[in-house]
C-alpha cells in the first residue's frame, strides 16, 4: 500500500499492509525542535541543519521530507499560515535554544528576556504590548500569561470574546487549497487537516495569545468557573463561533474537497490524570451539541473522518465522543485512569479509530530505559493495531528533552512491529 491507502484504510477500520505512522501531521502529534534535531542527527547524520520551528507556542520541530522518509511516516499536515502567537511561519531567522540547539524561527518571533531568565513572547511579534507567551529559564515551550483584565460580572459582554472567530480570508482558503494539493498530487501521504476555529472552549486558545489586547473572559480559572456560573455567556460565545466554523468547514470543503482524509476538529481536554474536567452531563448540554454540528457539517460536505484530541481520563466521555460523529481519538492517554489500552479496544475500537497511545511520554519515554520504550512500544501496538483502527503516535507531543537512545528504540520497535 501506498502511505494513503495505508491511512484510508486504517481509518476504515480495515487492517493495513502495515502499521501506519504519524509523527509531526498534527501540532497534537509532533516533537519538540531539539528533539527533531537531534533524531535528525541520529537517523541522517547531519547536524549543521537547523531545524524550524513551526509551532511557536509548543516549539515543535519541522518533520521535513527526509527525515519523514527515514523514520517511515504515513501522514502530513495541512494547516493554516498563522501560528499561536498572531504571526505567520515566513521569513525565517536563526534562533538559539537555552539547551545550545540552532533553529529556525519565524520573523516574528521576538522574544525579550524575563526575569528568571527565561523569554516573553509577544501577539504579533509586537514587544511594545503586554507578553501573551512565557518559557521559564531552561524549558522548552511557552505557556499564555495571565491577561486577564478585572471582570465585571453585571456588564460581561459575550461580543468581548468573539473577535477571533471570524471567517477565513479568500487568501487563507488558497493558502490551504495550495498545500493540499501539492501534497496530495505530488506525493501519496495521507493528509490530515487543521480545521479553524472548531476547538469550542480549549482553554489553550481562552487566552487568546495572539491578540494584543484580549477582551471578555480570558483566564484559565475564570473561564472554568463560568461554565458553571454563567453557561449563558459561554453558550453565546459558542453559538456565535459555530456560525464561523461551519462557514469555514463549506469554504475548505469546496477549496480542498476529498483531497484531505482526515480533519483535526477540537483539542478541548476533558480530562485529567485521574479524572475529569467536567461530568458528563455537563459536556452533554455545553460541549456536544456544537461537536456534533460542526461533525455532521462535514460528513454532509465531505469524505473527512473526523479527529478529536482530549487528554487524561476520557473514557466516561468516549460514547459521548462517538455519539457526537467523532471518528477518531487522540492521544489515547493509556497512563490515566480508567484508560487501560485492552479495554479501551475491546470497548470502542469498532467506532473509533484510536490515533496515538504508542508509549507513555509522562514517564516511559523520557525516562525509562530503551528496553523498557521498546517493550511498551510493542505491546502497544499488538493491543491496538488489531482488526485495524490504529495509527501509531505517542501520547501526545514528544518533548524536547528525550533521550536520543529512548526515540530510536521506540522506531526500532515500530519497524520490527512492521516486519511481523
Amino acid at each position: 500500500m501506498t502511505s494513503r491507502e495505508r491511512l484510508a484504510a486504517t481509518l476504515n477500520h480495515e487492517e493495513p499492509d502495515c502499521l501506519c505512522v504519524d509523527f509531526g501531521a498534527g501540532f497534537q502529534t509532533g516533537m519538540g525542535v531539539g528533539t527533531v534535531h537531534r533524531l535528525r542527527e541520529a537517523v541522517l547524520g547531519v547536524s549543521a541543519h537547523r531545524v524550524k520551528v513551526i509551532e511557536s507556542y509548543q516549539m515543535l520541530g519541522e518533520i521535513d521530507e527526509p527525515l519523514r522518509v527515514a523514520l517511515g511516516l504515513d501522514v502530513v499536515g495541512v494547516h493554516g499560515p498563522g501560528t499561536m502567537f498572531g504571526f505567520n511561519n515566513e521569513g525565517w531567522k536563526p534562533f538559539t535554544l537555552f539547551d545550545g540547539t540552532p533553529v529556525l524561527v519565524p520573523g516574528q518571533f521576538n522574544v525579550t528576556p524575563a526575569e528568571d531568565g527565561g523569554w516573553l513572547m509577544y501577539p504579533e511579534g509586537d514587544t511594545t504590548v503586554p507578553p501573551s507567551g512565557w518559557m521559564p529559564n531552561g524549558s522548552y515551550f511557552f505557556d499564555s500569561t495571565r491577561r486577564q483584565e478585572p471582570l465585571d460580572e453585571a456588564a460581561l459582554d459575550p461580543a468581548d470574546n468573539f473577535e477571533e472567530f471570524t471567517v477565513i480570508t479568500p487568501a487563507e482558503v488558497e493558502h490551504f487549497a495550495r498545500v493540499a494539493r501539492h501534497w496530495h498530487d505530488t506525493t501519496n501521504y495521507g493528509l490530515y487537516l487543521t480545521l479553524p476555529g472548531t476547538a469550542f472552549g480549549d482553554i489553550a486558545l481562552v487566552p487568546a495569545p495572539w491578540l494584543r489586547h484580549p477582551r471578555g473572559i480570558r483566564g484559565v480559572e475564570e473561564w472554568y468557573m463560568a461554565t458553571v456560573t454563567n453557561r449563558d455567556y459561554i453558550l453565546k460565545i459558542f453559538e456565535h463561533q459555530l456560525q464561523s466554523a461551519l462557514r469555514n468547514i463549506d469554504l475548505l470543503a469546496e477549496a480542498v474537497g476529498p483531497r484531505v482524509q482526515v480533519a483535526f476538529v477540537s483539542g478541548t481536554d476533558f480530562g485529567t490524570q485521574t479524572g475529569q474536567f467536567c461530568s458528563v452531563s455537563t459536556y452533554r448540554a455545553l460541549y456536544k451539541p456544537f461537536h456534533k454540528a460542526v461533525n455532521d457539517r462535514i460528513h454532509e460536505r465531505t469524505p473527512w473522518k473526523t479527529f478529536i484530541h482530549s487528554c487524561g481520563a476520557v473514557a466516561p466521555f468516549i460514547p459521548e465522543f462517538i455519539d457526537a460523529g467523532f471518528d477518531v481519538l487522540n492521544p489515547v492517554q493509556c497512563s490515566a485512569a480508567g484508560m487501560d489500552p485492552r479495554t479501551l479496544k475491546r470497548e470502542f475500537g469498532r467506532h473509533l479509530v484510536f490515533w496515538g497511545g504508542g508509549v507513555d511520554t509522562q514517564k516511559t519515554l523520557p525516562f525509562g530505559t530503551p528496553d523498557e520504550v521498546y517493550r511498551e512500544v510493542r505491546e502497544r501496538i499488538d493491543i491496538f493495531a488489531e482488526g485495524g483502527g490504529y495509527v501509531f503516535n505517542s501520547i501526545h507531543n514528544v518533548q524536547g528533552s528525550v533521550p536520543i537512545s529512548n526515540l530510536l528504540a521506540m522506531f526500532r520497535a515500530v519497524d520490527d512491529s512492521r516486519k511481523a
